[in-house]
């Protein structure tokens, strides 16, 4: 049994895939922000494929964990000079494992957060990232605004504050860049939310703006904030992995990252101050994201909500098992075909028909045993941004939505808290109370889930959308999960 780490590289395993490249040789370039199992699935992987190829030396990756609960992976990383295992968990049952040695450094923020800015100001670092998920953009769930009611923002525009968040640590980088005559790095977000530069452009100068109105405007103006659709199934590590990888190839790694072989990304190319050659090992560099990112949110995103829902109530709790139901599968590509799909623009150099069957595979895949617990969550911040759009041009060309609709009737048999064969539901959402005290009123008020138009809007009031939602509620009610999709066929 070998400890991951750099003195161990040369006696692991052949079965294990080590660094091609010298690791003395590598310069940081990249500040990473939020290395938990996607970033180092997805970012961490493209750029170590590229340094396995000679290219990119100098755009090795120092990450940076911010919350409390960073302190783990800091320990971890420390202790393997950065090194930890990729697994790709292969349909058929073959792991795939490669260790990547991309990720030369990581600071705890709270310890030192002078060595973190003063790192970010370094004219060597050209790129900021960022994979902090939606909470960590700070923004109103309502309103899309800057939440300067959070405390620790409170804090960091206080006066001489010594920051606390991302937001205090990487203005203050991009503030002594700007005065000391340093072109600002690229803030690159790699988030799954839709329109993530966007977002990140909006929350950074906001705060920004909010400290220093010249301060604000100038990174409005310099600062690059490219968009991008990324993809990869990367499920949460476990203790059964970490065993998993110490009985299969004799490696002792603290936390190794299991993934699915699949993986995208989609970056728009604006990088001022320049960036590695990501064309070369797969990403797809383009001028405008939105036309992959809508098909990303309409087809692989939506079809999530699709089979969770249904598929739980059903007493599958495995999103391949419900993935490996003809029935099942037949309801996923009618939505995608029949009422998706009608509503995406073209995607430069994307077969859909492809596309739609490797959601399905994937999906599928055993090994990675992805829980429709999981899905399930926060639901109220995916199907408004997922599905409820197809809903919306789909009734306004008169197109077909029964689908998508009884998407939403299974959200809300779901949110009653009690699945078909009377077991109870952990329903978690940050609107849980509310969402389930709607859904209790399901049978006898069938439009009591929704009519709140915080989250459905004025759909209520849409015969053609309440006719096919209280039909398909009433028969999941009265005839089940699986009766209903027959009927959907």
């Amino acid at each position: 049994m070998f400890p991951l780490n750099a003195a161990t590289l040369a006696q692991l395993p052949d079965a294990v895939a080590i660094p091609a490249y010298d690791r003395s040789q590598l310069r940081v370039g990249i500040v990473h922000f939020g290395v938990g199992g996607f970033h180092r699935s997805h970012q961490a992987m493209y750029l170590d494929r590229l340094m396995n190829a000679g290219k990119a030396l100098d755009w090795g990756v120092c990450g940076v964990g911010v919350m409390p609960e960073d302190r783990l992976m800091e320990q971890a990383l420390k202790a393997q000079d950065g090194l930890y295992t990729l697994v790709i968990k292969h349909a058929d049952g073959q792991w795939e494992p490669r260790v990547i040695g991309s990720l030369l450094d990581y600071r705890y923020a709270p310890d030192d957060p002078e060595a973190v800015i003063a790192l970010m100001a370094d004219p060597a670092v050209r790129i900021v990232s960022l994979t902090v998920t939606e909470g960590g953009y700070n923004f109103h769930h309502v309103t899309g605004e800057f939440d300067f009611g959070n405390p620790d923002v409170i804090h960091d525009l206080a006066d001489g504050a010594v920051p606390r968040t991302t937001f205090g640590l990487i203005t203050e980088a991009l503030a002594r860049r700007r005065r000391q005559g340093v072109p600002p790095f690229t803030l690159m977000s790699c988030d799954n939310i839709e329109g993530n530069g966007d977002v990140a452009r909006r929350m950074f100068t906001a705060f920004a703006r909010r400290k220093s109105p010249e301060l604000g405007a100038w990174m409005d103006e310099h600062v690059p904030f490219p968009n991008a659709m990324v993809d990869r199934i990367t499920p949460v590590t476990t203790d059964a992995d970490r065993e998993a990888v110490r009985e299969r190839f004799g490696l002792d790694d603290r936390w190794p990252v299991v993934c699915e072989p699949f993986v995208q990304w989609v970056l728009e190319d604006h990088f001022d101050q320049g960036r590695p050659p990501f064309e070369e090992v797969g990403v797809q560099l383009v001028e405008d994201v939105r036309p992959y990112e809508l098909m990303k949110l309409r087809l692989l995103n939506a079809s999530h909500q699709a089979l969770t829902y249904f598929g739980y109530l059903a007493g599958y709790r495995y999103a391949h098992e419900v993935c490996q139901d003809p029935l099942f599968v037949g309801f996923l590509l009618g939505y995608m075909n029949e009422e998706a799909t009608p509503t995406l623009a073209p995607v430069p150099g994307v077969d859909l028909t492809d596309y739609k069957h490797t959601l399905i595979r994937r999906f599928a895949n055993p090994q990675i045993r992805d829980t429709l617990a999981r899905l399930c969550a926060e639901s109220s911040d995916r199907i408004p941004k997922w599905l409820l759009p197809v809903i919306r041009e789909q009734l306004e060309r008169g197109g077909e939505i029964r689908r998508a609709v009884a998407v939403v009737a299974s959200w809300a048999r779901y949110a009653e808290g009690v699945d078909e064969q009377g077991q109870p539901i952990l329903v978690v959402d940050r609107l849980k109370e509310k969402l389930q005290a709607a859904a209790r009123r399901n049978r006898a008020q069938p439009l009591a889930f929704v009519e709140d138009r915080d989250i459905f809007g004025d759909l209520v009031d849409n015969p053609r959308f309440v006719e096919a939602y209280t039909h398909t509620l009433a028969s999941l009610h009265e005839r089940g999960a699986r009766a209903t999709l027959e009927a959907l066929r």
